[in-house]
């Protein structure tokens, strides 16, 4: 039986962001840290820096945080907006990627993910990039008269000289969201950070400033990094089964967004991991300090969130949910 390619050495980039991004930061990290305490690779803390794209210093405004980030071995690296800024703050995961180690395989996530096991276990081909499938066909929204989602995501491939045929799932009927190659930018990955953030940033902003006239009536915000994203990774070769499943948004990493959300549906691993990663004191310290983490984590919150549902019968739609977290007042971000 041949042997398993080891996966190669890889960095790890969240961003960092005054406000509540900070605090999942820092969580992030501690998680990462609890879960890889010997990753050969690097963590970067990318962090946007204040100029004209923001009304406001968008830095991390919490020493503490940027403590905790240090003494976790997190290294905070600075990065410019040029393209994006407040406007569209999810362009920061486009534009961080430049302030990266070129030519070095990359693993990006979003700062609300908890990291639950051995990251290098994960058995990544960096040159065949891939993003999160856990996504709900949130674009385009097709218009009663049309274009459809052929015609749509067509012009998209189109547009940029890409084979639309090959990214499609034929086992999917015709018209139906996911025959088309659409991904949640949750986690995304690649060989050369420089190369893959240019070429989304190429995408993306042609798609805000000139995209093909069957988009005209699509909402891109917040939609855009998602729209564009497929179509970068379609154009390196990746796509929807370039990694196996079950291992990130499975048992290495949970996407959980927001903190009700985790404790209303995420099975019981999830939750036993965030409270354990978040109890020693050096890290309950600066947690405490977001109102919304000290009230779930450490007031009960959280649990009393859990008690609302039954894991093994959820509601089919997430807006259920959240709806019933609303009423009852532990809709806390």
């Amino acid at each position: 039986m041949a042997k398993k390619p080891k996966t190669p050495q890889f960095n790890v980039m969240i961003v960092g962001q005054n406000g509540r991004l900070q605090y999942e930061a820092a969580l992030f990290a501690a998680s990462f840290r609890a879960a890889n305490p010997k990753f050969p690779g690097r963590l970067f803390v990318a962090e946007p820096q204040p100029n004209h794209r923001w009304s406001k210093d968008p830095r991390m405004g919490d020493n503490a945080v940027r403590g905790l980030l240090e003494e976790l071995g997190a290294e905070i690296i600075p990065f410019e907006n040029n393209h994006f800024g407040e406007y569209y703050p999810y362009g920061n995961k486009i534009e961080a990627l430049k302030a990266l180690p070129k030519g070095e395989p990359f693993v990006f996530f979003d700062t609300d993910t908890l990291v639950m096991d051995d990251l290098t276990k994960v058995p990544f081909d960096f040159e065949r990039p891939s993003a999160s499938l856990r996504v709900e066909g949130t674009w385009p929204k097709i218009e009663l008269y049309g274009p459809g989602y052929t015609a749509t995501w067509k012009s998209l491939y189109d547009q940029f000289g890409l084979d639309f045929e090959s990214s499609l799932d034929t086992d999917q009927p015709e018209e139906y969201w996911r025959r088309y190659l659409y991904f949640n930018a949750g986690f995304f990955y690649y060989k050369c950070p420089h190369e893959f953030g240019q070429r989304f940033t190429e995408y993306a902003t042609t798609i805000r400033d000139n995209g093909p006239e069957e988009i005209v009536c699509q909402v891109l915000d917040p939609w855009l990094d998602q729209v564009a994203l497929p179509l970068v990774i379609h154009a390196f070769g990746g796509g929807r089964d370039a990694l196996e499943p079950g291992w990130l948004d499975g048992q290495t990493t949970c996407h959980y967004r927001v903190l009700p959300l985790l404790y209303a549906r995420e099975e019981q691993r999830v939750v036993d991991v965030l409270e354990e990663v978040s109890a020693p004191n050096k890290i309950k310290k600066v947690l405490k300090n977001y109102d919304p983490m000290k009230r779930m984590i450490y007031q009960g919150k959280g649990q009393k969130a859990r008690a609302l549902f039954d894991r093994a019968n959820l509601p089919r739609r997430e807006q259920a949910i959240r709806n019933t977290l609303k009423r009852e007042k532990l809709w806390l971000r």
